[in-house]
């Protein structure tokens, strides 16, 4: 028997849908929500509806945008011979943080995962291979920023393979021992891609 009012148990069942969300946070944020001033929820409810009516995705690198091309695609001071590819728009975020890449993007939306029915025709792949080859300037790197798991991993190699003998730089991030961490609680993978990719001190 539900004890809950119809509207707040649509909130709450709203809340389990999100990922990492589960039957208890949905009730707090419901119950939250309940105690916020109504104009709060109007915005709330707004911005939830913008997000959706506001938003694209750029026709170039197929990042989340409000302008089609993107504002890292249009930007004419970034390198557009050097294309850093990522699983998602989330990556783009963290990849521009460091500061250190000027080139440009392209969002897969996912990798290949076979076990969910997740081929190359459900992510962008094609057009990453369109884009190389319409591109006016031509592509001479393309970095693999995909993660370090079997999806991400088989994700490159179809790439790679995809692209054979194209005279493009194929690169990928460094993987090793993070910053604070202790050798010995590294997994022999982790240990294997750092001494793989050591360089000079």
């Amino acid at each position: 028997m539900n004890i809950l009012p119809t509207s707040v148990t649509r909130v709450v069942e709203s809340f389990e849908r999100l990922p990492g969300i589960g039957p208890k946070t949905a009730q707090r944020l419901a119950f939250y929500l309940l105690h916020v001033p109504a104009d709060e929820i109007k915005r709330f409810a707004d911005s939830l509806v913008a997000l959706k009516a506001n938003t694209v995705l750029c026709s170039v690198c197929k990042n989340v945008t409000e302008g089609d091309p993107c504002q890292i695609c249009s930007d004419p001071r970034r390198d557009h011979t050097m294309i850093c590819l990522v699983e998602q728009p989330t990556d783009v975020l963290s990849v521009e943080r460091t500061g250190a890449f000027h080139g440009v993007y392209h969002v897969l939306h996912g990798s290949i995962d076979p076990l969910n029915n997740i081929g190359p025709d459900e992510i962008y792949i094609a057009d990453l291979f369109q884009r190389i080859k319409n591109q006016s300037e031509p592509v001479t790197e393309l970095i693999f920023a995909m993660n370090p798991t079997m999806e991400g991993e088989a994700t490159a190699m179809y790439i790679q393979k995809q692209l054979g003998n194209m005279s493009i730089k194929i690169t990928r991030l460094a993987h090793g021992i993070p910053i604070g961490g202790d050798i010995e609680y590294a997994d022999e993978v982790t240990l294997k891609r750092a001494f793989e990719g050591r360089r000079d001190f």
